[in-house]
């Protein structure tokens, strides 16, 4: 038996399950991919919020990744939350030694709330050590204004965002559109060195959980499917449309998990 494609996420554990290395993990399993994962944080949280955050060691970090690429084929590497920049510097060694063929970074720098995840030296460390090797950067709108410095309030703000933000060294990259107000519709902006592309949809009345952390899995799960970058982005996002549309609410808030098998793509 061949053994499959792997896609390895190196990111936070989210104790409700609906983001993080879990939404990750049912992401790669929808799509037909093995998910292995290296977990940088541990949180205890629920569809109402985060309650404590506990970070282990950068070794065992690095153990994780390490375990993972001597034992498995891995097409993809997706990042998510990086704590600080200690373990945003791990996992950049650990990367530079394995060289991995496809790396999404999904910078998790902004809570929902609006409350910033990454202090300044993390921010510095992300913007040299990871954005150079990213094949892809999935930031959304407050993630974008902290990358560059600047704010994006409407859609040339955004549109000339893409330029600058590839400047910061990622091969591609995909603004995500949620927070911008751009009427009934969200768009995603997609960019590389020789393509510029946007995503449309409409925009859903609902408070999902975990749609950066799927998004960016997504794309992952169909880079080792074998599907170029901006075909990846386009598969993403019609993902986590449809899993928005099959989501469900397990706990007592009115937060929406997604319906990851619902929207399952096949093999």
């Amino acid at each position: 038996m061949t053994p499959p494609i792997s896609a390895l996420t190196i990111a936070g554990s989210d104790s409700g399950g609906g983001a993080g290395i879990q939404a990750d993990l049912k992401t790669f399993a929808a799509h037909g991919v093995h998910g292995l994962s290296a977990i940088t944080a541990l949180t205890a949280q629920h569809t109402r919020g985060v309650i404590a955050v506990h970070v282990p060691p950068v070794a065992f970090l690095r153990a994780q990744i390490d375990a993972c690429f001597d034992d498995f084929d891995i097409g993809a590497v997706k990042l998510g939350m990086l704590a600080s920049a200690e373990v945003i510097h791990a996992v950049a060694d650990a990367l530079e030694a394995h060289r991995p063929a496809q790396l999404v970074v999904d910078p998790v720098m902004v809570a929902t709330s609006g409350a910033r995840l990454l202090e300044e030296d993390a921010l510095e460390a992300l913007r040299t050590r990871l954005l150079p090797m990213a094949g892809i950067l999935t930031p959304n709108i407050p993630e974008a204004e902290l990358l560059l410095g600047t704010r994006i309030t409407d859609a040339a703000d955004a549109d000339a965002a893409l330029d600058a933000l590839l400047a910061l060294g990622a091969r591609a990259v995909l603004l995500k559109g949620g927070h911008l107000d751009e009427g009934d519709e969200v768009v995603d902006r997609y960019a590389d060195a020789t393509a510029r592309t946007a995503f449309r949809g409409p925009r859903m009345q609902v408070d999902g959980h975990g749609t950066g952390c799927t998004l960016a899995s997504a794309i992952a799960a169909n880079l080792c499917r074998g599907r170029g970058m901006r075909d990846a982005c386009g598969q993403g996002v019609e993902y986590i449309r449809d899993a928005l549309r099959e989501g469900l609410r397990p706990g007592r808030s009115d937060v929406l998990v997604l319906g990851h098998f619902a929207a399952r793509r096949p093999a």
